[in-house]
């Protein structure tokens, strides 16, 4: 049996050409259970088409699909120091870097855009949930600080699509100190006269949500994304009582006031151009007008 095993058997294998099948062809719908080719996914841009559950989108997929025929100039990644608090718990923080860069193709979590949706000039700013949890560090802070300042010389609304488990432990203050760097990026933005609109994805927790993420003139959200300061099971471990069914999400929080509209991704780029072009003063056009009638209708 030996020569059949160690000769025969690797012999044919190599005959026929056997290839290591990636383990990511099939995602599973956490709602349901459904397992869905990657494929499929990626061209209904990662919604379930069963169950219609908003899966985490890639940044660069969303940057493509948010401008118009995918083109957008990327702004540069800003250098920051890298870990300055030489910090490590299970694992260096500079190895984390370095696997997320791997993992991602990214310098960090921050990616930024100018372009146009639906003949709408502005600058786009996504997390890459990926990339360390989305995480909020020196890198991440500067990179948004310079898209505010971008859309502030163009002239132009700034749209942020935060995802996020909130600000990165592995940089301590210096971290923590992103969020009033932001918030001042947000109000020299409003200063400016230009329009600030926030989609908020799942999920935007800690301290995103703590600053930049809930300071835009317009709040939307996608169906069934968290969004929080902390976590459900925190808050019920702190005050020993049971919440609500679906509490903290964005339906949830439309229905409290805290988010304007709940939109489904596919309706995201027409909606973000009707409700900037009001902002702005410009005229509707049909389609974002129809667009938006859609969009309310379903979040109402």
């Amino acid at each position: 049996m030996n020569w059949i095993t160690n000769y025969v058997r690797p012999k044919i294998n190599s005959m026929l050409g056997r290839r290591e099948v990636p383990e990511n062809l099939w995602i599973k719908c956490p709602e349901t259970g459904e397992m869905v080719f990657h494929r499929d996914l990626e061209e209904n841009k990662w919604v379930i088409p069963a169950s219609g559950y908003h899966m985490k989108m890639p940044a660069k997929a969303r940057l493509k699909d948010l401008f118009d025929d995918g083109a957008y100039e990327a702004l540069p990644q800003p250098k920051v120091a890298q870990d300055p608090l030489k910090f490590r718990d299970s694992k260096k923080y500079a190895d984390r870097l370095k696997d997320s860069r791997i993992k991602t193709d990214q310098e960090d979590t921050i990616l930024a855009g100018v372009g146009k949706v639906r003949g709408v000039k502005l600058v786009a700013v996504v997390h890459e949930f990926n990339f360390m949890g989305g995480s909020l560090g020196m890198a991440a802070g500067e990179a948004i600080v310079k898209a505010f300042e971008r859309a502030i010389t163009e002239k132009c609304p700034l749209v942020m699509f935060p995802a996020s488990g909130g600000a990165r432990m592995q940089e301590g203050i210096l971290s923590l100190m992103q969020l009033p760097r932001t918030t001042v990026a947000v109000e020299m933005l409003k200063e400016a006269g230009q329009p600030y609109v926030v989609v908020l994805t799942n999920p935007t927790t800690g301290g995103v949500t703590a600053s930049y993420a809930m300071l835009g003139d317009i709040h939307m959200a996608e169906p069934g994304a968290e969004i929080c300061f902390a976590g459900k099971r925190v808050i019920e471990q702190t005050i020993r009582e049971k919440l609500p069914e679906g509490f903290q999400t964005s339906e949830y929080l439309l229905e409290h006031g805290m988010v304007d509209m709940v939109v489904k991704r596919h309706d995201i780029p027409d909606t973000l151009a009707r409700v900037l072009r009001i902002l702005t003063k410009k005229p509707v056009t049909e389609t974002t007008k129809a667009a938006g009638v859609v969009a309310i209708a379903a979040s109402a």
